[in-house]
């Protein structure tokens, strides 16, 4: 059985996609227009209090932003992001970070995404705007 178009373009983007590899993002689900992904939360992702580095939190959602935003294979970027931080993370936390299209148009895309740890805490929630280039996210041997 084919693989669904939006996974084809997912999988396309991680192929380049180093630092998602590097922060063990595992996706999880890819639909047009959503994205589930998990990863655990290493030392290295900490910042001075022992707590999830705002930035670790951050680059998870900005991902799991772009993944959706790019599943219908239209390159669309970053016009405008937010996050709320809601909740600390601790090393060896398993986080679930969604990603839901709230709406789509012919050049502007809006998502929200929420980061759940292991006990279904809400760690934070992440709003983006995307552009919509119109251009094409070419696929190769994916």
């Amino acid at each position: 059985m084919e693989k669904p178009l939006a996974e084809k373009y997912v999988e396309q983007m991680s192929k380049h996609d180093h630092f998602s590899k590097w922060m063990g993002l595992e996706i999880i689900e890819i639909k047009e227009g959503y994205c589930k992904l998990k990863y655990t939360l290493k030392s290295e992702m900490l910042n001075g209090f022992s707590y999830a580095h705002g930035g670790a939190l951050f680059s998870a959602s900005d991902s799991a932003f772009a993944f959706a935003s790019n599943s219908r294979g239209n390159i669309s970027v970053a016009l405008d992001v937010s996050i709320s931080y809601l909740k600390p993370g601790n090393e060896g936390d398993v986080m679930t970070v969604e990603a839901i299209e709230d709406y789509t148009g012919k050049k502007t895309g809006v998502y929200r995404v929420t980061t759940v740890n292991q006990h279904g805490d809400k760690v934070c929630i992440f709003n983006g705007t995307v552009y919509r280039t119109g251009k094409s996210i070419p696929l190769e041997n994916t």
